[in-house]
């Protein structure tokens, strides 16, 4: 076991070393080859006079701090070097070793080329590595572990008993550090650049603070010559002596005594552990780093220590018995202290932009915020009744964020676990109600206790963050925008979630007047607290991101009061109409998110008609066509989301991509959609006997459909002649393409009576087919004729054509309707007649098209007719031939052959006309 513990602890040793150095052995390295390369291109800097290579005094410990070695005292004189070839660089200038001096005469005086200059550099940086940082490393390492082995050998040679092994192995561990300091004392200057780590007078303290380690432990743990208490506090005097001596000899020593002052309450076993003793000695390390990394700006350091205390706590709240909470409580505090009144304390201009947060501070944020969670939501912890110290950690964490500006992690830390907390971590799809016990649970389980206290301590901290938050991004709205919009985050979202919390928990869910009261009060206090941050921000009223955030809470919290203070019919109206408001304000604010609060609005109502399309739910909805919920639940969001739309194209600029141009397209797509579904909503209510449900849909109600989409298409080309906007532009060429999609898939293939046999009507021509094919072909060929200027080529030629087709399916199934009556299957068969006619009818229709397109001047109507014609010819030579028989066979033909001459006499005559005006 023992000789276990010296290889993990020389193993961990070395790392520390070794990692503590890279990235500064390559920077270094970097540097070097950097200034060769301009010795070896002749650009040498003159020689400084003996005067000037003086270092001041204020530069000298600058220097050694940053190589994280003892600098010498400034009240010494420093030494002029002697003006000749030899004489020994000043810190900061770089010193090749001896191997490169007698190489020095001939670079200087004919530079080498720059591959033979690079390989040198790089030969001579293994060479300086080899005989310099490594030696030290593996040299420190070794008098540790032969101080170790040396206990071993007299072990089992039985040379001395084991307190003179002991007192050796103590004395050896002294003298080493001893050896350090008096290296240190004697003037100890590292000679090379660049290997500041391999500093001889710290690795000796460091091996010295190894055996000293191990020597105390095998006192206690081997030979019990020494109690838990004596070894205890011995370990904890070695490990803080050593962080203490980090100042002289680096932060690579401080770290190998917080290592060791961490694992000595793991090293010394008591039978009857205390709490005070064990936070009490992690109270004075963690003062103690805290101190000299504050001196030295250590922050892996200070990080490292407040992990140390961290596990420890969280340890003993998980695996100990009947936990001290005053013990928890005090580590918390002194945790917070530390970090407050020690490590940011004095730490530059912390309201300035230089820096947001100090990243040391992550970690004692998340750590002490996991206690408080422990002791708010533990059951064991919960039923001692520690939810209330628990919240006055938060409240503490939230006091230090708001002293120490730089603690910022705090802020999130307390906020996460706060929100946390009254979630009650659990996935919301596993949450139940219990409305008799006023509960939340899982699985049967509470998760939070519903009692007085609860509420109480919502309120609690729900006012702490919001009088913080409010008054911290206040504060720091004209410097540091991340830290204003952080606080102002936070003051918003952690009263939202207490609030829905206690209304999930104490509230009525149907409907509650006290909860939306609440709600409306931090409408009031979210909407003034922007506006008082956005006076305090530079330029004023510029609406920043902390403004934002304040404003969009403001909604959220209307968005809540309207849920407790309204049923479910109301709440889709008023969430409708409350787009309005951000809107109106834009006449006197111009804060980009009041647009974007419109289009949260926009979201809100869609998800609401998404989850009940019915508005009030189908067993509220009346049966009456027209005059229902349908009508003001689409109606009133449409009619709000075209004014929005309105006032926000007369209060922000115009373009996409300035200011709230995105909000307004926004809100023209939303009011163009609401229309289209009030309207569509009313026709399936009305051709469905006032039920909304999942029902087969008919041809009459998608024809119904179908022209609305067209007409739609038809007013969103109006309105963007008179107001352009490219959700206007492109809006209506998708309800034009959705209409063609309809018409397709629909009405030609899917609800098309001829293969579904549905009954047309018994009416002759106000029909079904009247309906569903002639109105939508005046609709669409009006459409393709009014957008011909207006819209891409493609597009009004797709609607012609369309048109086209339409026009020829009533026509045709209007003759199959004649002949076969109401319902016209096509398994119903085809006479000689009917068949003859389709003939007759399909030439007809074929010059009218080619008529419309001579008068139109439209090449794709002439196209289509030159198509249809195309097909009756087809028709007639093929089917007509073998089917018809007698005088109709013969017609066919004979009419096929007129109309054909009629056509060529037709376009004979025409190219004449136009050759004879050319």
């Amino acid at each position: 076991m023992f000789e276990s513990l010296i290889g993990l602890v020389a193993i961990i040793a070395l790392f520390v070393i070794i990692s503590r150095q890279q990235s500064r052995i390559g920077l270094v390295e970097r540097e070097l080859g950097a200034l060769r390369s301009l010795v070896l291109s002749g650009a040498v800097p003159p020689m400084a006079k003996p005067s000037e290579q003086i270092a001041p005094a204020d530069v000298i410990p600058a220097v050694a701090a940053a190589a994280d070695i003892p600098s010498p005292a400034t009240s010494e004189p420093v030494a002029a070097p002697e003006p000749a070839m030899e004489a020994e660089a000043p810190i900061g200038e770089v010193v090749s070793g001896p191997w490169a001096q007698s190489e020095a005469a001939p670079k200087a005086a004919e530079p080498a080329e720059p591959a033979a200059a690079a390989r040198a550099a790089r030969q001579s940086d293994v060479e300086t590595a080899l005989g310099t940082r490594w030696a030290v490393w593996v040299g420190g390492i070794a008098l540790a572990l032969g101080g170790l082995f040396l206990i071993r050998y007299t072990i089992e040679a039985g040379i001395f008993g084991p307190g003179v092994r002991l007192t050796m192995a103590g004395v050896l561990g002294l003298a080493l550090v001893a050896g350090g300091e008096l290296i240190r004392r004697t003037g100890f200057k590292v000679p090379v650049q660049g290997i500041a780590g391999a500093y001889i007078p710290a690795i000796l303290t460091a091996a010295g603070a190894f055996i000293l380690f191990g020597t105390v432990y095998a006192a206690h743990g081997i030979y019990d010559f020494i109690g838990p208490a004596l070894a205890f506090t011995l370990l904890g005097a070695i490990g803080v002596a050593t962080i203490a001596a980090a100042l002289v000899h680096g932060q690579a020593l401080a770290g190998i005594g917080l290592i060791g002052a961490m694992v000595t309450p793991v090293l010394v076993a008591s039978r009857a552990p205390n709490p005070w003793a064990l936070f009490g000695y992690l109270a004075i390390v963690l003062a103690a780093t805290g101190v000299i990394a504050r001196m030295r700006d250590w922050k892996s350091l200070m990080a490292a220590a407040f992990f140390g205390t961290g596990v420890w706590t969280i340890l003993y709240m998980t695996d100990a018995p009947g936990a001290n909470l005053s013990a928890i409580l005090f580590i918390d505090a002194v945790t917070l202290a530390v970090l407050a009144l020690v490590w940011l304390a004095r730490r530059g201009d912390e309201t300035g932009p230089a820096r947001a947060f100090d990243w040391p501070s992550i970690v004692p944020g998340l750590f002490v915020a996991f206690s408080a969670l422990g002791l708010s939501v533990d059951p064991t912890f919960a039923a001692a009744g520690d939810a209330l110290p628990g919240a006055v950690v938060i409240a503490a964490m939230v006091a230090v964020a708001f002293y120490r500006p730089l603690a910022l992690p705090l802020l999130y830390a307390a906020g996460l676990v706060t929100v946390l907390i009254h979630l009650g971590i659990i996935p919301p799809t596993s949450i139940a109600s219990d409305f008799s016990g006023g509960a939340l649970g899982v699985d049967g389980l509470p998760v939070a206790t519903s009692n007085v206290l609860t509420l109480r301590i919502g309120i609690a901290l729900g006012l702490v963050f919001i009088c913080a938050g409010f008054w911290a991004a206040r504060r720091f709205a004209a410097g540091t925008q991340i830290r204003a919009a952080s606080w102002a985050a936070w003051g918003v979202i952690v009263p939202l979630v207490i609030l829905l919390a206690l209304w999930f928990t104490f509230g009525n869910l149907d409907r509650d007047f006290v909860y939306a009261a609440v709600a409306a009060l931090l409408v009031v206090v979210f909407a003034s607290g922007g506006e008082w941050i956005a006076r305090g921000e530079e330029p004023p009223l510029a609406g920043g991101i902390a403004v934002s955030f304040a404003l969009g809470g403001a909604a959220i919290a209307g968005l809540l009061l309207m849920h407790m203070a309204f049923d479910s019919g109301w709440t889709t109206i008023l969430l409708g109409a409350a787009a309005i408001v951000p809107a109106l304000a834009t006449r006197w604010r111009s804060y980009p998110v009041l647009g974007w609060i419109s289009v949260g609005a926009v979201m809100a109502v869609l998800g609401r008609v998404a989850f009940d399309p019915t508005i009030v739910g189908a067993e509220f909805l009346s049966t009456t066509p027209v005059f229902n919920w349908l009508l003001p639940g689409y109606g009133v969001p449409a009619l709000a989301f075209g004014f929005a739309a309105w006032q926000f194209a007369r209060t922000t600029p115009a373009l996409p991509i300035a200011g709230n141009g995105r909000p307004r397209l926004v809100m023209e797509a939303a009011a163009a959609l609401f229309v289209l579904l009030t309207l569509a909503m009313l026709v399936r209510h009305a051709m469905h006997g006032g039920v909304i449900d999942t029902g087969a849909m008919t041809l009459a109600e998608q024809a119904i459909y179908t022209l609305i989409a067209i007409g739609a298409g038809a007013i969103l080309v109006a309105i963007d002649m008179r107001s352009p906007s490219s959700v206007l532009r492109y809006g209506s060429m998708v309800a034009g393409v959705a209409s063609v999609a309809f018409i397709v898939v629909r009405h030609f293939v899917v609800l098309n009576p001829l293969l579904s046999d549905e009954s047309t009507g018994q009416v002759p021509v106000f029909n079904l087919l009247f309906l569903a094919y002639l109105l939508p072909a005046v609709a669409v060929g009006g459409l393709a004729l009014y957008t011909r200027d207006k819209r891409p080529k493609w597009y009004a030629q797709m609607l012609a054509v369309v048109a086209a087709v339409l026009a020829f399916a009533y026509a045709t199934l209007s003759v199959r309707r004649l002949f076969k009556g109401e319902f016209i299957g096509l398994w119903s068969g085809l006479g000689q007649l009917e068949t003859y006619t389709y003939s007759a009818l399909w030439l007809v229709i074929g010059v009218a098209l080619l008529t419309a397109g001579v008068w139109l001047k439209s090449q794709v109507l002439r196209i289509a007719s030159a198509a249809l014609i195309s097909i009756a010819v087809l028709k007639v030579f093929i089917f007509d031939m073998s089917e018809l028989e007698g005088v109709l066979r013969a017609l066919s033909f004979i009419g096929l052959g007129a109309v054909l001459i009629g056509i060529g006499l037709f376009y004979q005559r025409l190219l004449t006309r136009a050759a004879k005006e050319t």
